[in-house]
């Protein structure tokens, strides 16, 4: 399997693309050509871009690839849209290269409040964490809307808040919404999962919540 992976130069993409070499794939990062990214492996291209707005420079990247991984998403509050105009070029270029199987990161105030969340959640806490970071949601609910109005087979990963410990592999997981109670998981174990999902029909055109 040959998997791109937008994002390389983050925390979550990052990883993707050190799981899946680990795990004896074959990768393709897509790297800003103004981003450091030195990591070298027999079984990794690294194909440099002067940004992700426009599709046709990402179709190199992208042909004879099984499948695409984004982990592109804004850094801050103040950023801009980066997911929704990033993912819309991606699913382009993915169009043009026949290429279907697409999972991407999201956040997890995007998917439902679970049925048996605690009321401090349902009342306060999460209206309070959509209201700090209204525009990093807003970029990231247009993100979600062109990935599922295209033709992609997609899946859409929703972590709640995320740090850096090492992979664990054990976190649960709702297909479909979100994960009740969880508050945490490591970027690590969402990389862990974007890859796993690559072999998981029942995912397909399904938003998957994660957290510990």
């Amino acid at each position: 399997m040959r998997i791109t992976v937008f994002g390389a130069t983050g925390g979550i993409g990052g990883q993707v693309v050190r799981q899946a070499l680990d795990a004896g794939q074959k990768v393709t990062a897509v790297v800003r050509t103004s981003s450091a990214f030195e990591l070298e492996h027999p079984s990794l291209e690294v194909v440099r871009v002067p940004g992700l707005d426009a599709a046709d420079p990402l179709r190199e990247a992208i042909d004879g690839s099984t499948a695409v991984i984004s982990g592109v998403g804004a850094r801050g509050r103040k950023v801009g849209p980066v997911a929704s105009s990033s993912t819309k070029s991606i699913l382009a270029a993915m169009d043009a290269a026949g290429v279907r199987r697409f999972v991407a990161v999201s956040a997890a105030p995007l998917g439902p409040v679970p049925p048996d969340e605690s009321v401090l959640n349902r009342r306060i806490v999460h209206p309070m964490i959509n209201a700090f970071a209204a525009d990093v949601y807003a970029d990231l609910r247009l993100m979600e809307a062109e990935i599922m109005s295209s033709a992609a087979d997609w899946t859409i990963v929703r972590p709640p808040k995320l740090n850096s410990k090492a992979l664990t592999g054990k976190y649960r997981t709702e297909v479909g919404g979100t994960v009740t109670r969880g508050y945490l998981v490591s970027r690590a174990d969402v990389a862990h999962l974007m890859l796993k999902v690559l072999d998981e029909p029942s995912t397909i055109c399904q938003p998957v919540g994660v957290a510990y």
